[in-house]
């Protein structure tokens, strides 16, 4: 296998590398203590041809693939995982609509998301509905020229920006009293009358990135709004949450490989116990740890990539990646702690910042705990969920 990038995966990495470091860097703290969605930044990112990699020419991208978007949102959450997250998951969104809407739709949405005027977001999750998609209650009831959908979102991320352009809503569409659920996604326009976006939550991390609660309530949607089949939604929800697993964990690398950056840097200027702390073997041991799992979890995240992209990749190989990825991440955040001792316990160090932006990472887009029910079922185990 060969390991290297080819040259234009080097000069894509090393673009997004210097954009990262010069914009997106040096604001991250004050963004993180505003937690407001930074549309002008977003609008660098697309400037920067970042929103439009994974896309084809056709559409106004780049028609690079799933690995070369992995490769840049693993520089940007380098510099800011809260501002990775928010660009990986219009871009998810965006995928799904490429593949599965109509010309129609394609035509309506698309641009806007390629060329990052516009943002898109994906609601599943429910208050009683995360990785356990089948319960899902958000419902819409057939109706004459189209659908009337009711219910509730929660933790959705994208969906109430000034960019914010549609959101794909997963509600039931089976009868009340059918014997097994079916599910369609719908695509539901801001300002669509009968949807509210939520107040933002106060967060933990991921402070800059917008997320919220949305309400549908009598909200109406016509028969053209619906991504792919009736009763076909929930596969295509599933498919944009694998997708979306490969890009969490190339966040995960990033944010692993700032937390080595930092720690390297603090370890070799800190002076304790007659020298720089950088030569004690306790704190070698850490950062050698945090590098070795974050070669690790780059190699997993790269082959899942590469995988998609030749259109092998199984559940199981998406698992490994993400599984691996974000829990390095936080362990990395968490090492990285220790070796800045009382600095990294405050707000203003970075280290810190990193620690709360991950620890998402192991409950988003299917939490740790179901990537290794997948893994155990994709290896022969008898696993019921």
């Amino acid at each position: 296998m060969d390991f290297n990038l080819t040259e234009d995966q080097a000069r894509l990495q090393e673009s997004v590398r210097r954009f990262a470091e010069k914009e997106v860097a040096p604001i991250a703290e004050r963004l993180d203590a505003e937690a407001v969605f930074p549309t002008d930044l977003y609008h660098k990112v697309a400037e920067m041809g970042i929103t439009s990699i994974p896309f084809p020419t056709e559409h106004g991208g780049m028609g690079f693939d799933t690995l070369e978007m992995v490769i840049a949102l693993e520089q940007l959450a380098r510099a800011d995982q809260s501002l990775a997250a928010t660009t990986m998951v219009s871009v998810a969104c965006g995928l799904i609509m490429m593949r599965y809407g109509t010309k129609e739709q394609v035509a309506r949405y698309l641009p806007g998301i390629v060329s990052g005027k516009a943002i898109g977001a994906i609601a599943g999750t429910e208050p009683q509905a995360g990785s356990w998609t089948a319960g899902i209650t958000t419902r819409a009831r057939k109706v004459d020229g189209g659908w009337m959908l009711n219910g509730e979102k929660a933790y959705i991320t994208n969906a109430g920006t000034p960019l914010t352009s549609y959101v794909l809503v997963m509600a039931v569409t089976s009868e009340p009293d059918a014997e097994r659920k079916q599910y369609t996604l719908f695509i539901v326009p801001a300002g669509t009358k009968g949807f509210t976006p939520g107040e933002p939550y106060k967060k933990l991390g991921w402070r800059s990135s917008d997320t919220r609660p949305l309400y549908f309530d009598d909200c109406f949607i016509a028969d053209d709004s619906i991504l792919g089949d009736v009763h076909g939604g929930r596969i295509l929800l599933h498919r944009g949450y694998q997708q979306a697993r490969v890009f969490l964990s190339a966040c995960s690398v990033g944010l692993a490989q700032a937390s080595i950056d930092h720690s390297i840097e603090f370890a070799n200027n800190r002076k304790a116990f007659k020298g720089a702390i950088g030569s004690l073997q306790m704190v070698q041991d850490m950062i050698a740890d945090m590098a070795v799992g974050t070669e690790a979890s780059r190699l997993l995240t790269y082959r899942a990539a590469k995988l998609a992209d030749e259109g092998t990749a199984s559940l199981r190989d998406l698992a490994y990646a993400k599984y691996f990825a974000t829990e390095n991440g936080t362990k990395c955040a968490d090492l990285a702690i220790q070796v800045h001792g009382g600095w990294g316990f405050m707000d203003d160090c970075a280290v810190s910042r990193y620690y709360r932006d991950n620890r998402v990472c192991t409950i988003g887009d299917g939490a740790s705990q179901i990537q290794k029910l997948i893994m155990a079922r994709d290896l022969g185990l008898d696993v019921q969920f």
